[in-house]
């Protein structure tokens, strides 16, 4: 979707002639134009900018699987794979979104086969493929990836979730944690950030099914702030 196709739904979906205006702004650069964050695409070597916009209108229409009003920052995705490296093995990307995190791994030294990212929206998955050739992308919900071939039967070395847990009811995240550390090697860790201001995972819940969480740090340069939080088997 084009960034004019964008100001096109909002005109429709938010007739209120300020919300639009303030939606319009979010298509300018956050920091800069030196700042913007940008696409490759690798089959044409363009640019492609990252509409703030497209992403918002995204959670408007969907909230409960996008979760964020904007893509992530890099200080968040520096965080968030802070305790991750070549020898961590291979790394699962739940909810891999605009790729940010998935290029801060790559930034780390992860290989790109041992990489793989898993996205509903299939416009942001053809994005990743094309962005970061090698990785494995699978375009599916992130509960029944975990349950398919697809994603292969390795262990995974580490985890990492952009999925918006506090939008999910309590039975989901219970059994999206199951299959998680189900895919996870022993001592491997699931990395999660959140919007919220306490863990996104109640800690009796995670007592009933084997696991705890540590603080690693809040992000307050990103929009909005967010917080990391490391989860490990007890």
């Amino acid at each position: 979707m084009s960034v004019q196709d964008d100001k096109s739904w909002a005109r429709s979906a938010l007739p209120d002639a300020r919300m639009r205006s303030q939606l319009a702004a979010l298509t300018r650069p956050l920091f800069g134009a030196e700042r913007r964050r940008r696409w490759i695409d690798d089959d044409d070597a363009r640019h492609e900018p990252v509409s703030t916009l497209s992403f918002f209108l995204k959670y408007l229409k969907s909230p409960a699987t996008v979760g964020a009003v904007a893509p992530s920052g890099p200080h968040l995705a520096a965080l968030i794979t802070s305790e991750i490296d070549p020898n961590t093995g291979p790394v699962l990307e739940l909810g891999a979104g605009d790729g940010i995190f998935t290029a801060a791994l790559l930034r780390r030294g992860i290989s790109p086969q041992d990489v793989v990212a898993v996205e509903l929206d299939p416009v942001f998955a053809d994005r990743l493929t094309r962005r970061f050739p090698g990785i494995n992308v699978v375009n599916a919900p992130a509960e029944r990836a975990l349950q398919d071939s697809e994603i292969g039967r390795e262990r995974f070395g580490a985890a990492i979730s952009g999925l918006p847990l506090l939008n999910f009811p309590w039975p989901t995240r219970r059994q999206l944690l199951r299959l998680v550390f189900q895919r996870l090697a022993p001592g491997a860790a699931l990395y999660q950030f959140t919007y919220g201001l306490g863990a996104p995972l109640p800690k009796p819940m995670l007592e009933s099914i084997g696991l705890e969480e540590h603080f690693l740090g809040r992000v307050f340069r990103n929009i909005p702030p967010a917080a990391v939080f490391k989860i490990t088997r007890i």
